[in-house]
């Protein structure tokens, strides 16, 4: 078999230390280019001679990367969860976790795993709060990213409420929105929650499923709430039993085809149910109306991406293409009324968009993808594609250009747009570079409208981080 990412094992053997670096970059940042990135993700994998098995198992790291007229600082902490303090008094893993299991493993109340915190970090309402796949979200403190402790909305959400890592955000009323899924056998459901803009839970709406389906992502409209329901799903009593992982319980039966659930986003109720195929989606790009037609617009997956995710280093393995497809649904009808896929033959993932066009109509969206998709052998992100809706017409849309990393060289962090304040048509997309000879890891920018011509800026650590999963951008206030 193939190896297409010699010296991967290098980024998760590393444990990552924690503190704050002065960054020197190389080439040149936009003078306009002011604000904080921030990035989350599983950063350690290692504890003694324990290794955990998948990429979603490592504890979660945080970093807040500043950018101003002082220059480029790096603050990088793990989140203190239940999980971390308890094992780190112990000397040892305690807790089992999404795709790792072992003798005298625990469960939280044992129906869950200790979440790890380690897929998203976002700013609302005053407070810096990192998410993790279930559970409650973790507060940090702005500045330092030392952990406060478990962020519970005023005590409206709890350890048990499903609530997961995909917010999304209104940025004209600075609601903010998210899901969750309970998987009980007896009625599964997904909850909608809304909070409004200082913090308070405005709706929480409870949504029968048919089965236990796994959902990591779903898409925000200005009036709709949009759930790609795919038959991935979760055995509760399977998750229980000895030895057993989320990932080992999991079940992807396509048969059962896949669906849209579309909710009135203020209301909670359901709108409309319909059928899409029967593939899978890890997550959406945008999601707008315009008149009566909704378009949601996502990265579909032949079959689920988690088992991608393992053994650790040796991750996708046999990877298949994602499609980046729009779904345009009539609301009057309820109904699937076109759909668009664009043409491509590579694995990808981590989506991104402008962020002032999150729920409106857009053009540009980017990925990281995978050059070696359909090659069997160990393979990593290493390609950054830039995609148009519009390159050639309406109906049309494709790749535009790339940047492909150098051999031994893998991309991380999702590929965050970073907008020109007064100028829509410039912008700068930012994430991660992992040298596999040098283990050196760097943040990379680059224009996000002229890929081929690599990085315009490089910023390299002193000591390296982990290769994180999501990431958000906020711009410094004029």
């Amino acid at each position: 078999m193939s190896d297409f990412a010699t010296g991967l094992e290098k980024a998760f053997l590393h444990v990552p230390g924690e503190g704050t670096q002065r960054i020197t970059p190389t080439g040149d940042i936009p003078a306009w280019m002011r604000g904080t990135y921030y990035l989350n993700g599983p950063a350690r994998f290692v504890r003694g001679d324990f290794h955990y098995r998948h990429w979603l198992d490592g504890d979660g790291m945080v970093c807040r990367l500043v950018f101003n007229d002082d220059g480029v600082t790096l603050t990088h902490r793990y989140v203190r969860t239940t999980k971390l303090v308890d094992e780190e008094e112990a000397g040892r893993p305690l807790y089992r976790t999404f795709g790792t299991a072992f003798e005298g493993d625990r469960l939280l109340h044992r129906i869950a795993i200790a979440s790890p915190v380690n897929i998203s970090i976002h700013p609302f309402a005053g407070t810096l709060l990192a998410f993790g796949e279930q559970g409650l979200p973790w507060e940090l403190d702005f500045a330092s990213l030392e952990t406060k402790g478990e962020h519970t909305f005023g005590h409206r959400i709890n350890a048990i409420s499903p609530f997961s890592a995909h917010v999304h955000f209104d940025r004209e009323t600075g609601e903010m929105f998210n899901f969750g899924v309970s998987f009980a056998s007896a009625q599964p459901s997904v909850t909608l929650y809304r909070f409004t803009a200082d913090g308070e839970l405005a709706l929480r709406k409870r949504l029968p499923l048919a089965e236990p389906c796994s959902m990591h992502d779903f898409g925000l409209s200005k009036r709709h709430a949009v759930f790609f329901v795919a038959p991935y799903l979760l055995d509760i009593a399977a998750l229980m039993k000895e030895g057993a992982t989320i990932q080992s319980a999991l079940n992807w039966q396509p048969e059962k085809g896949s669906h849209l659930l579309i909710v009135d986003r203020e209301s909670g109720e359901k709108v409309a149910e319909l059928p899409v195929g029967n593939r899978y989606c890890l997550h959406q790009i945008n999601c707008f109306e315009q008149g009566d037609r909704l378009f949601f617009d996502l990265l579909e997956l032949e079959e689920p991406a988690y088992p991608d995710y393992e053994t650790i280093p040796d991750l996708f393995i046999d990877v298949r293409p994602c499609h980046p497809v729009r779904l345009v649904v009539d609301l009057n009808q309820g109904t699937l009324v076109e759909r668009q896929e664009i043409d491509f033959q590579l694995a990808g993932d981590f989506p991104t968009i402008h962020p002032e066009l999150a729920s409106h109509a857009y053009r540009h969206f980017w990925i990281l993808a995978i050059e070696a998709t359909g090659q069997q052998g160990r393979k990593f992100f290493d390609r950054l594609v830039h995609f148009d809706w519009q390159a050639n017409g309406p109906q049309q849309g494709s790749v535009v250009e790339h940047y492909q990393s150098p051999p031994g060289k893998y991309l991380g962090g999702e590929p965050v747009f970073i907008p020109h304040p007064d100028n829509d048509e410039v912008g700068a997309i930012l994430c991660q570079e992992f040298d596999a000879e040098t283990t050196r890891v760097s943040f990379l920018l680059f224009d996000a409208f002229d890929l081929p011509k690599g990085p315009i800026a490089r910023l390299p650590l002193a000591s390296p981080v982990h290769l994180g999963l999501h990431a958000c951008w906020h711009a410094e206030k004029a």
